[in-house]
């Protein structure tokens, strides 16, 4: 199934001018497609903005959907060794 995903102008974002546009908008759609920052070319300033403007985005488009999130919670096992 194909998604379309909006563009950083069509939901009212504008790209600061010291960016880069190609990567603030790569970094606003991997942010949409739930992606995590994971290389070396992710972590350069425009990249990084843009992910960061797509989870800001998503987190406003979920609570005007009424989707409530919850803290992450994770499981920790210790061993005790003698």
């Amino acid at each position: 199934m194909q998604y379309t995903y909006p563009e950083p102008a069509d939901v009212g974002i504008q790209i600061p001018p010291h960016l880069m546009v190609d990567r603030f908008r790569c970094g606003f759609l991997h942010a949409l497609k739930g992606g995590q920052l994971t290389e070396v070319e992710m972590m350069r300033l425009s990249f990084r903005e843009g992910f960061r403007a797509g989870k800001l985005y998503l987190r406003e488009l979920r609570r005007e959907m009424g989707i409530v999130e919850f803290p992450v919670q994770g499981r920790v096992k210790i061993k005790a060794c003698h």
